[in-house]
């Protein structure tokens, strides 16, 4: 399969390009040139199939012409060695947990899942690549940690100073080998544009081979639809889809992880609406009450990975429904919430249910609640373990309810190693000169 820019002002590239380059030349996001649908028929038994079975399938429909069906397989059996459960959180509501991977997040999937396919793709080159990876927090994380000892791999984690969690900070900061951590004096938003500023410079990809590891990465993003198949498969093997419509609440940052949803939806997947929950980070909100997108510098929140105020990932959605508000507006629902909004969620849903969402996830949970028909069942994404946000959720529900996973305990012995930069370009580009 072909992919092509979506600004549309460059050739299309095969699969290995455009996850080795990352970014098209015109500065625009890979997309794949169509979209390959399942048969009404998958959907009858899907419930049938294991989480690695009916990823393996979607894989095959995403990238089934560019990797041979063995090679694929292997990669998509070794990415998912772990599960993605649906848990009950009221009679209506569930969470799709994404914390039972290595660092605790939703991003675990889609790094691993990369990691593997650009160690096949650099099997054939023998080349030596760069990744840059910005972060808001999961990402970092879960990028390092896909890719640590990867062969003929760098990456370079870019990470606003002192606007992660101490334990998110810890689990690519503590890892050395392959892995280099960079402090950056700047917001999240900063981070991301040195990085796409790398990708569009001339004379630095002469001298380097460099690739992004972010959502804007076609092999980042597309992989997360796997858990979006997978949990209406859960759902339909527990009865719980019976003559109801299913409604997924997305927190939402960069737009990578509902922008696979809406992929998955166009797939074929049962999907009556999906919700875009926002923190204080409101640009997609806005867009979707006014069709007009107004990026504006992002603010801080206790929900840190949605701290995003220009998301990537919008121009992919954007063009997947040919730039009509209309019908981006009849997709997404869009809801947004306060700190002081969130923190009541968490606390609300723990004294109720016994369920413990991080911030990110209680967001999800609340547009649920505040939206939800009686002929519908919803399902938010808990995207983090709460106890990557120990200081935050410790003082809503109390330290000793969020006990720390051996995990991330071990995370947290590691010493920090990290080089600070303030966000000019000119001082980021001398570093990566000097690698």
């Amino acid at each position: 399969m072909k992919y092509y820019s979506t600004n549309k002002n460059t050739s299309e590239v095969s699969l290995k390009e455009a996850v080795i380059k990352g970014l098209a030349a015109d500065k625009g996001l890979f997309m794949p040139e169509q979209i390959n649908k399942f048969e009404p028929s998958f959907f009858d038994t899907i419930q049938n199939l294991s989480f690695q079975e009916i990823a393996f399938a979607v894989a095959e429909k995403f990238f089934g012409t560019d990797i041979p069906s063995e090679k694929l397989k292997e990669i998509v059996f070794d990415t998912l060695s772990f599960d993605c459960p649906v848990v009950k959180v009221t009679d209506s509501i569930f969470s799709l947990e994404l914390f039972h991977g290595p660092t605790l997040a939703f991003k675990d999937v889609g790094a691993r899942f990369m990691a593997r396919l650009l160690n096949y793709f650099l099997g054939e080159t023998g080349k030596q690549v760069n990744v840059l990876v910005a972060t808001s927090g999961d990402t970092g994380s879960a990028v390092a940690n896909g890719f640590l000892g990867v062969k003929g791999i760098h990456v370079y984690v870019l990470y606003p100073k002192n606007k992660v969690s101490k334990i998110q900070e810890s689990q690519f900061t503590t890892l050395g080998n392959n892995i280099t951590a960079l402090e950056i004096d700047g917001t999240f938003d900063d981070c991301q544009r040195l990085v796409k500023s790398a990708f569009l410079d001339k004379e630095l990809n002469e001298e380097l081979l460099l690739t992004s590891a972010n959502s804007i990465n076609v092999a980042r993003f597309l992989p997360q639809a796997f858990y979006y198949f997978n949990a209406y498969a859960r759902l339909k093997e527990r009865g719980i889809l019976n003559n109801k419509e299913l409604i997924i609440s997305v927190p939402s940052g960069n737009l990578g992880n509902i922008t696979a949803g809406l992929f998955a939806a166009e797939m074929g997947l049962p999907v009556k609406q999906f919700i875009a929950a926002n923190n204080a980070n409101d640009v997609l909100f806005n867009y979707l009450q006014t069709g007009k997108y107004n990026p504006k510098p992002s603010v801080e929140t206790i929900a840190n990975a949605m701290d995003v105020g220009d998301p990537s990932n919008f121009v992919r959605i954007l063009d997947l429904y040919h730039h009509s508000h209309n019908t981006i507006s009849e997709k997404i629902k869009g809801f947004k919430y306060s700190d002081s909004e969130i923190r009541k969620v968490v606390k609300q849903v723990y004294s109720e249910t016994g369920y413990l969402c991080d911030p990110h996830g209680a967001c999800g949970f609340e547009a649920l609640n505040q939206t939800l028909a009686k002929n519908q069942v919803g399902l938010f994404l808990e995207t983090a373990h709460p106890a990557k946000f120990t200081e935050t959720v410790g003082e809503i529900v109390g330290a000793t309810n969020v006990p720390l996973p051996e995990k991330l305990a071990e995370f947290m012995k590691g010493k920090k190693i990290s080089r600070e930069l303030n966000r000019d370009f000119s001082e980021f580009k001398r570093f990566l000169r000097t690698i």
